[in-house]
């Protein structure tokens, strides 16, 4: 099993921390059981045409997550913008 970590930074943490407490546990949730296992996965595509392949754009629990990609050894997956609608 590989090690990770999820993180938020700069816009998505203002978002993460707005979220109200039954929606944020749905949240993280779903980014655990997705974006942590396969962050190339489940519907993700590159955030902008052209970009590197570890800026990543999916949507996550009805909410639109920008992220980037970094590891080994540890996977880190750090969210750095959330829409949520």
């Amino acid at each position: 099993m590989s090690q990770y970590r999820i993180q938020y930074a700069g816009e998505a943490e203002k978002v993460y921390r707005g979220m109200n407490p039954q929606f944020k546990a749905q949240f993280d949730r779903a980014m655990e059981r997705t974006l942590a296992k396969d962050p190339y996965g489940h519907g993700s595509t590159p955030a902008s045409p052209g970009q590197e392949p570890t800026r990543r754009l999916a949507t996550v629990a009805g909410a639109i997550v920008r992220y980037y990609i970094s590891g080994p050894p540890l996977l880190v997956v750090t969210a750095v913008q959330i829409v949520h609608i």
